[in-house]
């Protein structure tokens, strides 16, 4: 038997949608499974109806070995390329690469599909990657083509000299126009699957700036001088302003759900870096994606009604 976390973009998915995406399985059969106890959750009794929770472990006990192949995203969006990077608007509920417990589709998996060279360096399974997005974050990530590329991409991300710009909603209205969190991330003692600030975690530092404000939340420019895992949603989490749609740290489920969010908002919108072969300076943007829109449309409407009342 298998115990899986359950995918931070899957908290709040019925159980049947999640199994399908996690098994990459149609839903008809995911409910198969879930029917003849193949797959549950650990301590829950669960129909394929329920609703996955923070916290949840996926049990999965297969009896026969399924040969599925890997689902493809046909949807997801090339910004840039060249002989040497590819970099990809990655969609919500894409990995970056094949892991344990994830049948779902991969920014790599996908790339090679569609025919795109990769270079062979790296560990198998995630040749090319020099940088991640989690499961349940979208936007730019840049992939290497050339083995050239690998090398020097994997420096420049290894010395922060790449910029990446992330976008992101949180909850409440934060008391300055920018600010910089400096706090040590570690893996929490009570559900390894999440992170903690944490006096014995490694070194981690946040730079934010606002860009709107709507009074019960606020959207803001982050740059990164450390890559640690969830680093933005852990830091924003700790000052008591956790990302809208992020139950994992803290974020208000009402809010999410008025939002029409299924995830965080959490947007990697910006990338600047030099190129591996010419040295010259690159910088790739991209939008935000629907859900992202339409919540910060509600964001703007809410605001809107609020100061018309008050005008009255």
């Amino acid at each position: 038997m298998t115990y899986v976390p359950a995918p931070d973009a899957l908290i709040g998915k019925r159980f049947d949608v999640a199994v399908a995406k996690m098994l990459g399985v149609s839903r008809s059969q995911a409910a198969d499974l879930i029917e003849s106890g193949e797959v549950g959750v650990m301590g829950r009794t669960m129909d394929k109806s329920a609703r996955l929770l923070v916290g949840d472990m996926v049990d999965i006990e297969l009896r026969e070995e399924k040969d599925v192949p890997e689902p493809v995203c046909d949807t997801m969006e090339i910004v840039y390329e060249d002989d040497d990077v590819v970099v990809v608007n990655k969609p919500v509920g894409v990995a970056a690469h094949a892991s344990v417990g994830w049948t779902g589709p991969t920014v790599l998996g996908s790339l090679l599909a569609r025919g795109v060279h990769i270079t062979s360096l790296g560990a198998p399974g995630r040749q090319g990657i020099v940088s991640r997005l989690d499961v349940g974050t979208s936007g730019l990530m840049l992939v290497c083509k050339s083995d050239l590329a690998y090398k020097e991409m994997r420096r420049q991300f290894a010395h922060h000299e790449v910029k990446k710009t992330y976008t992101a909603v949180v909850q409440g209205n934060l008391r300055q126009d920018k600010a910089t969190i400096e706090a040590p991330i570690g893996r929490d003692k009570v559900s390894d699957f999440r992170f903690t600030v944490t006096p014995s975690g490694k070194p981690a530092v946040t730079h934010w700036d606002v860009i709107e404000r709507f009074g019960d939340a606020t959207l803001v420019s982050v740059n990164l001088e450390t890559g640690r895992t969830h680093q933005i949603r852990v830091h924003f989490s700790s000052i008591g302003h956790p990302l809208v749609g992020d139950p994992m740290y803290g974020a208000n489920p009402k809010l999410s759900r008025e939002l029409g969010l299924d995830r965080q908002w959490l947007n990697a919108t910006m990338l600047d870096f030099r190129h591996p072969r010419t040295h010259v300076w690159q910088h790739v943007e991209c939008g935000y994606p629907a859900d992202l829109r339409h919540a910060l449309d509600v964001l703007r409407e809410r605001k809107a009604a609020r100061e018309a009342e008050a005008e009255r």
